[in-house]
């Protein structure tokens, strides 16, 4: 079934509508859907290795301009939007110390959340809830994401077919180990 999945996924991939869907997933991951771009992002790249560098910049706008979109719900639409998504991610109760965090530590709060597995969403909604400075927020994010997709694109580019002969034999091994890092990242939040 795994295997299935992963062929499906990298047929979507190398198909003529994959970019708008790359494009969709990673503008909702910014503001208020779970998944990461990631899940499309290395397929397609695995897919059309000469296209990774496209891949990765359309990926980085998309997700800055969801962020501008997660930034502005937190500055206008706290009560309405960004309440019930803070809730359902189980942020509520540690909403408040974020507020001091964005004043201390604004830009790089920012940055170390593009990068990291932290919901981006969570840290888009607090920015504009915050007033952070929006040339500052949107700095921070073009920097972090960028470094994050194109490493992602990078390394694929690089290693294509090395790559892809690695996932192919340890598909199983692959798909455990970012369950676990995904679920783990989530419930490490719920902790700190």
């Amino acid at each position: 079934m795994l295997r299935r999945l992963y062929d499906w996924t990298l047929s979507l991939a190398a198909g003529p509508r994959a970019p708008h869907a790359l494009s969709a997933v990673a503008f909702a991951e910014s503001s208020v859907f779970p998944l990461p771009p990631d899940l499309l992002l290395i397929p397609m790249c695995v897919s059309k290795r000469h296209r990774a560098w496209f891949y990765a910049a359309l990926c980085t706008v998309a997700s800055v301009l969801g962020g501008l979109l997660g930034y502005l719900i937190g500055a206008v639409l706290f009560e309405e939007v960004a309440k019930p998504i803070l809730a359902f991610y189980g942020y509520m109760d540690k909403f408040d110390q974020f507020k001091q965090i964005f004043e201390d530590w604004g830009w790089w709060f920012v940055f170390i959340a593009g990068l990291t597995p932290f919901p981006y969403k969570v840290i888009t909604i607090a920015s504009g809830v915050f007033a952070l400075n929006l040339p500052v927020f949107i700095v921070a994010s073009i920097v972090s994401r960028g470094i994050r997709f194109f490493a992602v694109a990078g390394l694929l580019y690089l290693f294509g077919p090395a790559i892809r002969d690695f996932i192919e034999k340890r598909l199983a091994l692959m798909f455990t180990v970012f369950v676990v890092l995904l679920v783990g990242g989530f419930a490490l939040i719920k902790f700190l």
